[in-house]
């Protein structure tokens, strides 16, 4: 990912000013990473190697997400309806 596409999201997660590595914008970075990679993989169904490293991503995020819900439910609560993760 380009930095044309990780900027506006570190803006728009950041808890203050020079925040970039978060548990907040690293979940919104993933959840970019593995949208990108679910697009690619309608198009080119045997990657594999690919689909490996989409799992590993995907499990990160759920570490992260975890680890917020544990110490903050309310920033828990934002995330998830911002991503529109988990309906």
């Amino acid at each position: 990912m380009s930095s044309t596409t990780t900027d506006p999201t570190i803006e728009r997660f950041r808890v203050h000013a020079t925040d970039t590595g978060s548990p907040q914008v690293q979940i919104a970075l993933l959840t970019a990473r593995i949208n990108q990679l679910s697009t690619h993989f309608q198009s080119h169904k045997r990657d594999f190697n690919s689909r490996q490293g989409l799992l590993k991503l995907i499990s990160r995020r759920r570490r992260l997400l975890e680890y917020i819900k544990r110490y903050d439910e309310s920033a828990y609560r934002n995330l998830l309806d911002a991503l529109k993760l988990r309906k």
